[in-house]
């Protein structure tokens, strides 16, 4: 380890992933656990993850770890006992429902193999100051009382001297540390500390937004459930007449059913916004409600561990699922069985930090922006957090320690790290607002058939609803970086057209290496740690050993055009991809998202892409802002 280490706050999934991507590119990390290093198991507490993200995951992890869960072989949408919807999902359009405990393992375990990271728990961030060459922070053991404060008294935020006696590298002792604390130094900070982040207070950055957007019960329970490996979106379920006590009030108007691994299965019962909270015996009765209309519906399938007698629930509420645990068994309407695993209350707030980088500190995941009404996932925002900004960072980081060639615009990397503000900001305060404009029209009582989404076209309320969970529309889908500073601007290069827009995500086709190994593309765009990836359409290659083209036409030129790039390169080769022509070279960024497509000869080509990637080389292009004014001063 080195004082040139990336520092990452906090153990999460958005952290630990955008550390260990940060090793596969070659550039060391420093993650501050401010708990244990114990990953708590909580069944009720799950993710959703879109079909690109787990793929990404996957190339991640691999080959150390693997993060097991459910695919779903299909949606269904009901309105009281009618089938709506039914969307059959195939391997490339099924979502990855996850226990986030076991992505959090996985990521760990993938950690625990690479020499480049290192976890250090029980350690609070109180402190971080910034100058010209790197960050200092400053860590007291998790539990102290008494705040650490500098010499003047100034508690946290970027700029305030400490003294140099005080400043540590990052596998330092604590010697120039006060009061049991021991100051860290970085290259790079990039604070993923959740909802409540500190780092985000010490930056002074607003976290502006709206609270208790949405609602939900939700229980995790072991059940032989009708459906399959489906997953399920009930509306007007009823059971408001059917059920007893607290329960009885609260009308069972949307109820949502997803499997886990093992038998195991979430359920999210839509709750008012701000209401009393849920009482074990309420929460027991709407599973008992729900399952037996369920079973009534989907004939006699009895299963489970059977067994009588209600589960221990404590809800609670909070940015996850809540404080509740459960272990019981207990009889459903009908004679349906089940084992109770795990309860809480989940609540859905909208917020968004209003920077995402200030110097050479940076927001992930839950730290930079709250969501998850309507089905938005927001773990699978700060996994593409992770993804976005890992690297661009490595790129600043390789660069700034000698390991790339000279740039051409002095400026170039304060626009490539930038970028991840205006890429990462606008996808998510765009999904903030098609939630803000759905969320009147699909709870609304009565009205016509069909809703008109502003920007998004005419939609049903069970269309909206679905395209959260699934990853479709305003709602779910990838987001496209369109007018990215990292887009080479138009009639800048000779481009062709294929089906997918630059600054879109790139279809996941079958891919072939120069090595002759087969696999798909997402798999590739992470495992190797390159910073780009150059993809030949050439068909034909599928049935011949790379061996015999790989000297042949004009895959020498290319190897040799990709090999001299200022960036490290991966070349691949497909048979075919929507709307491109034979010899058309993709250019593809790390993160799944095209960069250009030009016509396969124009290798020369190929350098001003890498340029545009790393920030600079195209005059006139780079903006600058006044946050890039304010470091060069």
């Amino acid at each position: 380890m080195s004082e040139s280490e990336v520092i990452v706050v906090g153990a999460g999934p958005t952290g630990l992933a955008l550390s260990l991507a940060l090793a596969k590119s070659g550039v060391p990390s420093l993650v501050l656990d401010n708990g244990n290093g114990k990953v708590t198991v909580r069944a009720a507490r799950s993710c959703v993850l879109r079909p690109d993200t787990a793929s990404w995951l996957g190339a991640l992890t691999a080959p150390h770890a693997s993060v097991p869960g459910a695919r779903w072989t299909r949606w269904s949408t009901r309105r009281r006992r009618q089938l709506v919807q039914d969307v059959e999902l195939s391997e490339e359009t099924s979502p990855l429902h996850v226990e986030q405990h076991e992505l959090e393992q996985g990521l760990r375990a993938a950690l625990a193999k690479e020499r480049l990271a290192q976890i250090v728990t029980r350690s609070h961030v109180d402190i971080i100051e910034q100058d010209a060459t790197g960050v200092t922070a400053h860590t007291r053991p998790r539990g102290t009382l008494v705040p650490v404060e500098n010499d003047d008294g100034y508690r946290g935020g970027h700029g305030a001297g400490h003294g140099g006696a005080a400043r540590m590298g990052a596998r330092g002792e604590a010697s120039g540390a006060r009061r049991g604390g021991t100051w860290w130094r970085g290259s790079y900070l990039v604070g993923c500390d959740g909802a409540r982040s500190t780092v985000r207070k010490l930056l002074g950055v607003r976290f502006a937004g709206r609270t208790s957007v949405e609602r939900h019960a939700v229980a995790a329970l072991r059940t032989d459930l009708p459906w399959e490996q489906q997953a399920l979106l009930h509306r007007e379920l009823g059971g408001g007449a059917g059920l007893t006590g607290a329960a009885a009030s609260v009308p069972q108007t949307e109820v949502t059913a997803r499997p886990l691994p093992e038998g195991v299965w979430r359920l999210d019962w839509l709750l008012p916004p701000r209401g009393e909270l849920v009482t074990p015996e309420a929460l027991l009765e709407r599973i008992r409600i729900t399952l037996g209309q369920w079973y009534a519906d989907g004939g006699d399938r009895n299963g489970g561990t059977g067994g009588a007698g209600g589960a221990v629930v404590r809800a609670g509420s909070g940015t996850g699922a809540g404080t509740g645990t459960g272990a019981g068994a207990g009889p459903g309407s009908d004679g349906a069985t089940y084992e109770l695993l795990d309860t809480g209350v989940y609540t859905a707030h909208q917020r968004l930090a209003r920077r995402f980088r200030v110097q050479r500190t940076f927001l992930a995941g839950d730290a930079a922006h709250l969501l998850g009404a309507l089905g938005v996932q927001s773990v699978d925002e700060g996994l593409r957090d992770a993804a976005n900004l890992a690297w661009k960072l490595a790129i600043a980081w390789h660069e700034a320690n000698g390991v790339r060639g000279p740039r051409v615009d002095r400026d170039a990397t304060e626009v490539l790290l930038d970028s991840y503000e205006s890429e990462r900001r606008g996808a998510v305060g765009a999904r903030l607002r098609a939630v803000d404009q759905a969320l009147p029209l699909v709870r609304r009582e009565g009205g016509g058939l069909r809703s008109i989404l502003p920007g998004g076209g005419s939609r049903t309320r069970l269309e909206l609803l679905t395209d959260g969970h699934l990853g479709r529309g305003l709602l779910g889908a990838p987001a496209a970086y369109r007018n990215s500073p990292l887009t080479p601007p138009r009639n800048a290069v000779d481009t062709v057209r294929v089906e997918t827009s630059p600054g879109a995500p790139v279809d996941d086709v079958p891919v072939i290496a120069l090595n002759g190994e087969r696999g798909r593309l997402r798999e590739q765009l992470c495992g190797s740690g390159c910073e780009l990836t150059v993809m030949l359409v050439a068909p034909g290659t599928a049935v011949w050993d790379s061996r015999h083209w790989l000297s042949a036409g004009m895959m020498p030129e290319l190897a040799a055009a990709v090999e001299a790039l200022p960036l490290k390169a991966n070349l691949l080769v497909t048979e075919e991809y929507p709307g491109a022509a034979a010899h058309t070279l993709l250019v593809i960024r790390p993160d799944g998202h095209l960069v250009a497509a030009v016509p396969g000869p124009r290798t020369a080509q190929l350098r001003s892409l890498a340029d545009a990637v790393r920030g600079g080389a195209i005059p006139d292009h780079r903006p600058v802002t006044s946050r890039s004014r304010d470091i060069r001063r």
